[in-house]
């Protein structure tokens, strides 16, 4: 080989050594774990485990029986309630992006305060995202309506795909098309024209109360109920806001309208 060669392969290989790795597709990355759950539930269509690890991209999904609690890395709780499905699309406790999606259900959040520059949690339905700072907050969605209700902290909702906010307690910005939910209040958003038009009312006690009830899991199952002095806290606000309109929050224990079936992930 004569020495030009030999000079010119040196340099390749030094270029080639120098140029950085190229980024590898990330897969199985790691966002928490089951710490309670009522069977039947799944995690991408086998049984899930008390204590099994989640990942990226993971689904949930309980039956009619079923409920799930999920701890994030973050130290986030996300309490599924029963026929209810949700995906955890990404979870970065180091950056705080946690995006999720629930086709239908209910399922009740508890998020770590957002501190970090960028961060965000928000949640997906198919007609509202639902964007928090650290709040602890119901989301649930049926009959193409999502409804949300805020514990404690705000909630940004923002209807999609040409829905509607009605049954509103919150705070709507025209300029943003969205609704801010705070302690105490909730908002409907549907994709289907109310038969006595959209509305702004209080909310119920009682639709408050059932919510926390759907995404509990019972004393009897061997886990502790968690918030109860915040769960009559917020009753007891608004009892003092008044009472409003019912919304037809169909929540009581397990029950609900069944899902459609889906296709495993």
């Amino acid at each position: 080989m004569s020495s030009f060669r030999r000079f010119t392969t040196i340099v390749l290989c030094s270029l080639l050594t120098a140029l950085p790795a190229m980024p590898q597709p990330q897969t199985g990355q790691a966002a928490g774990q089951i710490n309670a759950m009522i069977p039947a539930a799944t995690r991408n269509s086998t049984p899930a485990k008390l204590k099994e690890e989640l990942d990226w991209n993971d689904l949930l999904k309980t039956e009619h029986s079923g409920r799930v609690r999920a701890g994030l890395k973050d130290g986030s709780i996300l309490n599924l309630g029963s026929d209810s499905e949700l995906r955890i699309v990404q979870h970065d406790s180091a950056s705080q992006q946690t995006s999720l999606e629930m086709d239908f259900g209910k399922v009740r959040s508890q998020v770590m305060k957002i501190t970090k520059p960028g961060g965000k949690f928000e949640m997906k339905t198919p007609n509202a995202v639902i964007g928090v700072i650290g709040t602890d907050f119901y989301v649930g969605f049926e009959s193409n309506t999502t409804t949300v209700i805020c514990y404690k902290g705000q909630v940004t909702v923002t209807p999609l795909n040409g829905a509607h906010a009605t049954n509103n307690s919150g705070q709507s910005s025209t300029a943003s098309n969205s609704v801010t939910v705070s302690a105490g209040q909730m908002v409907e958003i549907t994709s289907e024209f109310p038969p006595d038009g959209f509305k702004t009312s209080d909310t119920p006690p009682a639709v408050l109360q059932a919510s926390l009830t759907a995404t509990d899991i019972p004393v009897e199952s061997g886990i502790p109920h968690q918030g109860h002095g915040l769960r009559w806290a917020i009753i007891g606000t608004a009892v003092a806001v008044g009472l409003g309109v019912g919304i037809g929050l169909a929540v009581t224990n397990g029950g609900g309208k069944q899902p459609p079936p889906t296709s495993a992930p």
